[in-house]
């Protein structure tokens, strides 16, 4: 991913609209490229920042943003490790019919 399409990306990450594989290649960037990182946490700071201080909110903007990358990669293993699942399920689901087609067969 280059850095502008990860800048692009920043919003819809904040937004947390990212699916799975553009989450998997943002996070991969933001883990690599500190300007690009710098740029989230600038935006994070205006999105988050200005609301909080309308709302007379206390915050501690540099340790949310860091919580919520380590949310969003907790989340992105939870979204590989169930789409691996539904794969194994779907085979299994194929090797059931496979089966069930050679014992009718047999049968016949």
């Amino acid at each position: 991913m280059t850095c502008k399409e990860a800048e692009k990306l920043i919003p819809v990450f904040l937004e947390d609209d990212l699916d799975t594989d553009d989450l998997r290649e943002f996070m991969e960037h933001i883990d690599e490229c500190g300007e690009c990182k710098e740029e989230l946490s600038i935006q994070f700071l205006v999105k988050e920042g200005l609301s909080r201080l309308e709302a007379g909110s206390v915050f501690d903007l540099k340790n949310e943003l860091e919580y919520r990358i380590g949310m969003e990669e907790h989340a992105l293993k939870m979204r590989e490790s169930l789409m691996w699942l539904s794969y194994l399920l779907d085979g299994l689901v194929v090797i059931a019919a496979i089966v069930l087609v050679a014992l009718v067969m047999a049968f016949y």
